[in-house]
């Protein structure tokens, strides 16, 4: 609630953002072809190029932070921000122009366009700094903040709120729920009176928000506050820490006339989400088709190397618990099921997963396809299915999700699966399961789009090397 004014200076942002980029777009095809005289279906040829290019600029800017908070953000950052957001979004732009042969787009417009866009967008970043600076010295947007409470509760709360506030914040003073306390003092603001003062506190302070910090078993009997606040037009907001419960996020969702209260374990925006289903199923759709000779290859040396099928499908584990048959290159004989159990005492790992050096189960080719992790490209299926995603925990078989032995362990299935992770750009196989569900849950609660780019952008380099691979 307290960054509603940062989330509308935000929207602004990138209204301007969207604005600036088609008019300077625009601007740079039409003085190329004014310049050059040429023919009129020249100028429509870079305009239908339009809205890829606005997508591929938006995404950029986004990934590299030019929409952060000013408070936390000052000029020179949002300026870096931006550079490396055009700087890649030019440099993929180009990429993709070279690759798909396309000749109509002038190369002299697109970096005549990019160096244009980057000093007008950096221009709008400060016009934010400013317009943020400026409010802040005027106090023109500080929240006037009465507390219904003044125990511990309180304290934190109002504490929290100062160091947190990005436009500022003022605590007009506490009401007691205590008769017998009311007179003393809190932080710097005075207690006002007691729950039962709200109406006339209400009536004779400017307020712009009322929040109840009240003890838990004080909860019943707040509707007397809430009744003050609708009558008066005042926002009223309740403490979510109703339950010890440490939530990524909390959020109040309408169903119907119900509200609902909602603690997510995992902080994950929709928009983002969104953004990390388009970019996976882009890069598969973009490598399938170079990768095939691969993959025949792969089968044909499977083949001769050894009787059985050349895939391998297993029961596993993904989003929410959900099972899927999971789909890889064989690397094993084919009864390594059935003689996994007389191994069980060999195994080298800690924790509910099973690894012995130099397995006697694995082929020749399963050994090279392991070490290179080319076994696993068949799981780009599953990505464009939806079943798994480019980055995230790898999915677990039932055996080892049986052998869990902490509900903590089972946070790894809140998010999607994935083909690579810290895991297996920090040391793979060599990391034990303890270190391994770790990265796994430092993952999960650290998540970003920018934190996926680098852990592929490091994925090609650790799976080249081998180290770790079993």
């Amino acid at each position: 609630m307290f960054e509603e004014r940062s989330e509308q200076l935000q929207r602004v942002t990138t209204l301007l953002d969207v604005v600036v980029t088609i008019f300077v777009f625009l601007g740079a095809s039409w003085f190329r072809n004014a310049l050059l005289d040429d023919d009129p279906a020249d100028l429509l040829s870079h305009v239908a190029l339009l809205p890829f290019v606005l997508a591929l600029w938006m995404f950029f800017l986004t990934l590299f932070g030019a929409y952060r908070s000013p408070r936390m953000t000052s000029l020179l950052q949002y300026a870096w921000a931006v550079t490396r957001g055009v700087a890649v979004g030019l440099a993929s732009l180009l990429t993709i122009l070279f690759l798909f042969k396309v000749q109509y787009v002038s190369r002299v417009v697109v970096v005549t366009f990019a160096a244009a866009d980057l000093l007008a967008l950096v221009g709008i970043r400060f016009g934010v700094v400013w317009y943020f600076h400026r409010s802040l010295r005027r106090g023109e947007y500080f929240r006037r903040i009465l507390i219904v409470g003044s125990g511990t509760r309180a304290m934190r709360l109002a504490e929290t709120l100062v160091q947190n506030s990005e436009w500022g914040i003022r605590i007009v003073g506490h009401l007691d729920p205590d008769a017998t306390r009311v007179g003393g003092r809190i932080l710097d603001a005075s207690v006002l009176g007691t729950i039962g003062d709200i109406t006339s506190v209400l009536k004779e302070n400017v307020i712009d928000e009322v929040i109840l910090a009240v003890p838990r078993a004080m909860i019943p009997d707040v509707d007397k506050i809430a009744q003050a606040c609708e009558e008066e037009g005042v926002k009223l907001c309740l403490m979510a820490d109703v339950f010890d419960v440490n939530a990524a996020r909390t959020r109040l969702v309408a169903l119907g006339p119900i509200p609902l209260l909602t603690l997510e374990p995992v902080a994950q925006e929709e928009w983002q989400l969104l953004v990390k289903r388009l970019t996976d199923v882009a890069v598969v759709a973009l490598m399938l088709p170079l990768l095939l000779p691969v993959l025949g290859l792969i089968a044909l040396a499977i083949k001769r190397d050894s009787p059985g099928p050349v895939f391998f499908m297993q029961e596993r584990v993904g989003l929410h618990k959900r099972r899927f048959r999971m789909l890889k290159f064989r690397t094993m004989v084919e009864d390594a099921g059935r003689r996994q159990a007389e191994l069980e005492h060999l195994n080298e790992a800690t924790g509910p997963i099973f690894k012995i050096a130099n397995d006697p189960r694995i082929t020749r080719a399963g050994r090279f396809l392991r070490r290179s992790s080319l076994d696993e490209l068949p799981q780009l299926l599953h990505v464009l299915t939806g079943e798994m995603s480019l980055v995230g925990p790898r999915p677990m078989s039932l055996r080892d999700v049986d052998l869990f032995d902490q509900g903590i362990q089972r946070k790894r299935f809140s998010v999607k699966p994935g083909l690579t992770c810290l895991w297996q750009v920090s040391g793979r196989s060599d990391l034990p399961f303890s270190k391994w569900l770790e990265l796994d849950l430092a993952y999960i609660e650290r998540w970003s789009l920018s934190l996926d780019l680098k852990i592929l952008f490091k994925t090609l380099p650790a799976v080249l090397s081998g180290r770790g691979a079993n």
